[in-house]
């Protein structure tokens, strides 16, 4: 009995040992589109009146466990069973990745309506800055769920010809380094300015250094929103532009002498413009019908 039992530990660490060095590799080949999601989901859970910061962060990091709960059974069903399927499922993802990353372009050219600012929220119902919450928040979860099945499908590419229990821990694995990871970064970097004013607050007739640095925090956050703005939506395109050039013959022959970054940003943006331009003419005529 003892020996069945030191047996079945020396198995269980052997699995544990193969599975840490195929997350090691899983981690690393997933880290670019990691990047992505983080200045993504970065740039979607700012913007919202400084007590409302954690608790929107919050709702998207359970958005995205879901998603990740939702996404892993049906990957690896559909690899088992037909695995095109799962081809199908992220070019139709690149497509909303694309068309949300060309919009912020449009929109930056040509501005909607804008929704009310954090500032003014503080000054209306609450019935309005749930709404408004309520609607960020699923825009990031819709977004989450693309870039999910992404980083998952990536990890099970790297541990294709492993048993299924290894696929099964590898894959789960990255996918919580992805959401914990990402988020928990988030957390840090729009709470930069709270952190900010308390160490002015407490370094004042103290230390200048505290108060140096907690200026430099609290001066940083506006730059990092608007770079992240930027860094979002040229990941949206990218990773699209990835899927594109990746898992369509067409638009892996094509553009071939550039390099692969300005290739896949190109496909991303002119493919994200397209249906856009389709997106807007339905909704002119989806308009003009109900008029």
């Amino acid at each position: 009995m003892a020996s069945g039992i030191f047996s079945l530990l020396d198995d269980v660490a052997a699995l544990m040992d193969d599975v840490a060095a195929m997350s090691k590799i899983a981690t690393k080949k997933t880290a670019g589109i990691l990047g992505d999601d983080l200045a993504v989901n970065a740039e979607k859970a700012m913007g919202f009146v400084s007590n409302r910061e954690i608790p929107v962060i919050w709702a998207i990091t359970k958005g995205s466990f879901l998603n990740k709960l939702i996404i892993l059974p049906i990957v690896f069903i559909l690899n088992a069973i037909y695995p095109p399927a799962i081809i199908v499922i992220l070019i139709i993802g690149g497509l909303y990745l694309a068309y949300e990353g060309a919009e912020k372009i449009f929109e930056f050219f040509v501005p909607h309506p804008k929704e009310p600012a954090t500032e003014q929220l503080e000054e209306v119902t609450p019935e309005q800055v749930i709404a408004f919450e309520k609607t960020r928040v699923t825009s990031a979860i819709r977004t989450d769920f693309i870039l999910s099945l992404e980083i998952i499908i990536i990890a099970m590419g790297t541990v294709t010809e492993a048993p299924f229990i290894n696929q099964l821990f590898v894959v789960t694995v990255v996918a919580i380094i992805a959401t914990v990871g990402v988020y928990g970064i988030v957390a840090l970097m729009v709470r930069m300015d709270d952190a900010g004013y308390k160490l002015i607050k407490k370094g004042t007739d103290k230390s200048k250094l505290l108060v140096s640095f907690g200026t430099i925090l609290v001066k940083s956050l506006p730059i990092i929103i608007r770079l992240l703005a930027v860094l979002g939506t040229l990941a949206l395109l990218l990773v699209a532009g990835g899927i594109f050039a990746h898992h369509i013959n067409f638009f892996h022959q094509i553009l071939s002498s550039l390099p692969a970054i300005i290739k896949e940003f190109i496909l991303g943006l002119g493919v994200g413009f397209v249906v856009l331009i389709f997106v807007l003419a339905f909704q002119k005529i989806k308009k003009m019908v109900t008029s």
